[in-house]
């Protein structure tokens, strides 16, 4: 079955920076999509970047941009999320989530989420 297992999440102060992985397995597909979300406690869960093996597109929501980074290891089927110039507001639980289809459109799994905590 697909599995999608995040790591890397942790405390962190202001302008920290922190790296998240999304390591995939159970399926042998060379162009997919994974996307990072998050959701912060009371708030509804957000799109935060995306990238797309099909063609190679990344994508970031707007508070991001600048800060993140999203790359990915398609040997590992492994995703990255760079974190760096953290803010107290980036704090949530992000999950990844993959599209088979590699479109960035339909996620239809999920990993179980990693805590990030920006604080002082």
């Amino acid at each position: 079955q697909v599995q999608l297992v995040e790591s890397g999440g942790g405390l962190v102060q202001p302008g920290g920076s922190l790296r998240l992985s999304c390591a995939a397995s159970g399926f042998s597909l060379e162009n997919y999509a994974i996307a990072w979300f998050r959701q912060a406690p009371g708030k509804e869960r957000e799109g935060v970047s995306c990238v797309s093996t099909s063609d190679g597109s990344t994508y970031y929501a707007n508070p991001v941009k600048g800060r993140f980074t999203i790359s990915v290891d398609n040997a590992k089927k492994t995703v990255y999320l760079q974190m760096n110039s953290l803010k107290p507001e980036d704090t949530a639980v992000y999950y990844c989530a993959a599209d088979l289809r590699g479109w960035c459109h339909d996620y239809d799994y999920w990993g179980q989420g990693t805590q990030v905590t920006v604080s002082s």
